[in-house]
């Protein structure tokens, strides 16, 4: 398999106002305080009853938390609708690879933010539409972006683990030079079959066949152990190879969490107000 055509690629950042929670959906949303109710209309709007129900618990956790966020930091339908989208963007970008994208997703959540939180101003605004929009100021740009750290960022391994099928190895060995293998059910077959053709011909050609077949079988077993012996030789190698590398995916995952963490940190401790 081509590790290249597993690889995703941000899209470009454009603007989700409406994208996925209409402005009905955000209307519904304001005017309820059920938190059950919130999750049923999230459940519709963004078509999760598609998923499988494991999956579909933890989007619509994931999606009311946030929903629940935006009414903490009272933000508008506006805000809240982009907001929701946001994090279903950077969810998509995630799961579309086993890989580790955590930086491109990053980076496109970045972009995301500052389309909807800087007012850029176009020629011919009806023929071309603007760019980016003046949604968030940068206070409610910081508390997004804290709250998307310390929940769907810190644990974004977690989501493509859970969201991303797994990747199994399926190796298969072949022997250039080796006659084809033939398996103990062929060789009694064919002995049979022999045995019954020979029983037509006289008695003498039947004993110089039946020891002809003899001789042959007796060749066969010994090529199919000759050829077992190799076969226990070479798995015991991939098996130690594979195990090998297990350990070394084992100790680079330990890494990157540990590098993750630290890079978590450091951007908090940015984000934190100065006194």
């Amino acid at each position: 398999m081509n590790i290249g055509s597993l690889e995703s690629c941000p899209p470009k950042a454009r603007i989700l106002l409406w994208k996925d929670l209409s402005y009905s959906d955000a209307d519904e949303i304001t005017k309820t305080e059920s938190i059950p109710e919130i999750s049923r209309i999230l459940c519709q709007a963004l078509h999760l009853n598609d998923a499988p129900d494991p999956q579909r618990g933890i989007l619509l956790d994931l999606y009311t938390n946030i929903v629940l966020f935006c009414r903490q930091q009272s933000f508008s339908k506006e805000q809240t609708s982009v907001t929701v989208s946001i994090v279903k963007n950077i969810h998509h970008l995630n799961t579309e690879t086993p890989l580790n994208n955590m930086d491109q997703s990053f980076t496109y959540c970045t972009e995301l933010l500052l389309c909807h939180s800087v007012r850029v101003c176009t020629l011919n605004i009806s023929i071309r539409p603007p760019f980016s929009i003046d949604l968030f100021n940068s206070e409610q740009l910081t508390e997004i972006m804290k709250y998307l750290i310390n929940t769907y960022m810190r644990h974004y391994l977690l989501y493509k683990y859970v969201f991303t099928p797994q990747m199994y190895l399926d190796l298969s060995l072949s022997y250039i030079g080796m006659p084809e293998e033939l398996t103990t059910e062929q060789l009694e077959t064919s002995e049979t079959v022999n045995e019954t053709e020979n029983k037509a011909d006289g008695a003498s050609e039947q004993e110089m066949a039946s020891t002809e077949i003899l001789l042959e079988t007796e060749a066969s077993r010994q090529d199919l152990s000759q050829k077992g012996e190799l076969r226990t030789i070479v798995q015991k190698e991939v098996k130690e190879e594979v195990m090998r590398l297990t350990a070394h995916l084992e100790k680079r995952l330990q890494e990157s969490t540990v590098q993750l963490n630290t890079a978590l940190t450091a951007l908090e401790t940015r984000l934190q107000p100065k006194k």
